[in-house]
């Protein structure tokens, strides 16, 4: 991709709302700087920006609303091309030209001994670095699951014709990059601009290793010696992973012009082209899973992958369908679960049933459930008891796709990872689109801008993803999904 031709405007746009906008946020910083007085960025403005649309990784972009349609956890209400198995069409340049770049740029200033002395006003520089690594390889993360081979090892460094690496290259450097970047804290002051953990350092190495313990078991179909030895290197960290739901990585969406994303959605552009699919409620009404409550608006799901015109009659028949959340948490200023406890003990759970670890599989899996139980707020002691011993979810038999399934239902409303996670699983055994007569995607193809400004390159990757003579296609698997 030429990001000479398609970064550099928009990152001085990017840079210049991080400073203009920064204010908004309660943990800006404390500078008094004048932007236009300085040729330097002010880091803590670049971190914030970054951060502040980190929740559209979860929900709120093409990739990650595609993600949940693909994984079923959402329903298109009229337009339903997508979850009908239209081709996608998504660019990754808004990645590599805002949050990534910024993150690279927090880096280099802080990395620079002209720049550093200035940059460390807003942190020691090891601690900006750290924090700016950690959010780089998240990003590159989700890009790498969802397009396969992308750009990494040469990328924002201002070079022109970029190559594509392969994914299987990318996932040992990402391990490589949190394992340095949890142990690259010092005991200076931590970075400015932090509005996801506020400065707590012992909260982004446990971050950082939990990023870890979810890529490492994404590899267990591919590579589960290295799946393996990234787990178990993760787990065993000083630090630790995330355990409480005190310590997930939680946005909390300041209000304003940043809101959380499904309000600005329902609210704001008051738009209702999704609603929870029917399904992954009736798995949660069939079992009385308490989350029911919390994931939608109601509990009524609307069917999954339906023509336009069924799609419309449904809902002119069912006005109550589930919305996306109860609106109790998707106000203006909700938090947005970025990645949480349950996800890691649940992943933890099912290492244990690999062989992985020596912990107790039913511990952490009874754990996983419940830690996602109270982080809905749907937790008591008798439905949370009753529900486990239900046959769908006791262990007794099936355990690696019961773990699984649970997995599945505790990453909501995250599509990007649900989608993801069933691609290395399978579970739930979906059923794809009814008379589509295509398959449920597997990978997002390449977008229109690879083609335009990186011609050459783009055309070598995508051929490593040929389908029935088509290269570049959605049907094609990434590398961890052989």
């Amino acid at each position: 991709m030429n990001y000479r031709k398609i970064i550099f405007a928009p990152l001085i746009a990017v840079s210049l709302l991080a400073v203009q906008s920064c204010t908004k946020f309660e943990d800006f910083g404390n500078t008094n700087n004048n932007p236009n007085a300085t040729l330097t960025p002010i880091t803590s403005a670049l971190l914030t920006n970054a951060l502040s649309g980190i929740g559209n990784t979860v929900w709120g972009n093409g990739i990650t609303v595609n993600g949940g349609l693909y994984a079923q956890y959402f329903s298109e209400t009229q337009y339903t091309e997508a979850s009908r198995y239209t081709k996608p069409v998504f660019n990754a340049d808004a990645y590599y030209a805002g949050a990534m770049y910024d993150l690279q740029n927090i880096i280099n200033y802080n990395t620079d001994p002209a720049t550093a002395e200035v940059a460390a006003v807003n942190g020691s520089n090891k601690n900006q670095i750290a924090v700016a690594r950690i959010l780089k390889a998240y990003y590159f993360w989700i890009l790498t699951d969802t397009y396969g081979d992308i750009p990494y090892f040469d990328a924002l460094k201002g070079e022109g014709s970029l190559k594509y690496d392969k994914q299987s290259e990318i996932y040992p450097a990402l391990f490589k990059e949190l394992k340095e970047a949890a142990d690259q804290f010092d005991g200076g002051e931590p970075a400015e601009g932090d509005i996801l953990y506020h400065g707590n350092i012992t909260r982004w190495k446990k971050f950082a290793n939990s990023m870890r313990v979810l890529m490492a078991l994404r590899l267990s179909k591919i590579n589960a010696t290295l799946g393996k030895a990234e787990f178990t290197a993760a787990l065993g960290h000083a630090a630790g992973v995330i355990e409480a739901n005190a310590d997930n990585a939680n946005l909390v969406a300041p209000g304003g012009v940043f809101n959380h994303p499904l309000y600005q959605y329902y609210a704001i552009t008051q738009r209702d082209d999704y609603a929870v699919s029917a399904t992954l409620y009736d798995f949660l009404n069939a079992n009385a899973d308490g989350r029911a409550a919390a994931f939608g608006s109601s509990t009524t799901g609307f069917p999954y992958g339906l023509t336009r015109d069924n799609a419309v009659a449904f809902a002119t028949a069912n006005p109550n369908y589930a919305r996306l959340l109860h609106p109790s948490r998707r106000t203006a200023t909700s938090p947005i679960s970025i990645l949480s406890a349950s996800s890691v003990y649940l992943a933890r759970a099912e290492a244990a049933q690999l062989g992985w670890t020596a912990e107790n599989v039913a511990s952490m899996y009874s754990t996983g459930i419940m830690r996602s139980w109270e982080e809905w707020g749907v937790y008591s002691a008798a439905a949370f008891n009753a529900y486990l011993a239900k046959p769908a979810v006791d262990l007794a038999s099936n355990p690696v796709a019961k773990i699984q399934l649970q997995q599945w239902i505790a990453f909501f409303p995250n599509g990007t990872q649900a989608w993801a996670n069933w691609r290395r699983t399978g579970v739930p055994s979906l059923t794809a689109a009814p008379g589509a007569g295509l398959p449920i995607v597997r990978r997002i193809p390449y977008g229109p801008n690879d083609y335009n400004f990186n011609l050459a390159n783009v055309t070598v990757a995508a051929a490593q993803y040929t389908v029935a003579g088509q290269p570049d296609s959605q049907d094609a698997k990434v590398w961890w999904d052989q």
